[in-house]
């Protein structure tokens, strides 16, 4: 399985929705946690990094680098 690479500001797919019905997420704060924002009701939540990269299924959006 290939090395899921994510950063900062990225829009990613977790494997299960939230419970809100949206499946998109903005990853906002990262260090040896990773804080997500749910794009359909601006709830977030904050994972451990290694539970984060086992239930990411997918990067949607790169974050522009600027």
């Amino acid at each position: 399985m290939e090395d899921k690479e994510f950063a900062l500001n990225d829009v990613v797919q977790m494997k299960k929705q939230h419970p809100c019905g949206e499946n998109r997420w903005k990853i906002i704060r990262m260090g040896m946690d990773i804080r997500i924002k749910c794009l359909g009701c601006d709830h977030s939540v904050l994972i451990p990094r290694r539970q984060f990269t086992k239930k990411l299924k997918k990067v949607i959006e790169k974050a522009e680098k600027g």
